[in-house]
């Protein structure tokens, strides 16, 4: 058996200390509206068209409260995403 030291964690302990961590990539995080997502299948599609858009990183679609949240290198042009929105089916109501 060698002799080894250990922290109790697999990242030297500094990820169990009791309080979460909510990592977000770089960028601009902006918040939209959009009515008439109901299911998982909406979420799919609204993503899908906003997350072809240049230098968007990370969308993350909720049916249940109709919010998109979408991270970008920059602040996107709104009228871009309605047109992504529009696109998938669905109307962009504007920021949350």
């Amino acid at each position: 058996m060698t002799d080894q030291t250990s922290t109790g964690s697999c990242c030297g302990g500094t990820c169990g200390g009791g309080t979460a961590t909510d990592v977000q990539p770089l960028g601009v995080t902006t918040v939209y509206k959009v009515s008439g997502m109901t299911c998982g299948h909406c979420e799919g599609a609204v993503s899908e068209e906003i997350s072809a858009l240049g230098g968007v990183t990370a969308v993350t679609a909720v049916a249940a409260t109709g919010e998109v949240t979408v991270t970008s290198t920059a602040p996107l042009d709104e009228e871009v995403v309605r047109a992504a929105v529009d696109e998938a089916g669905y109307e962009l109501v504007g920021r949350a």
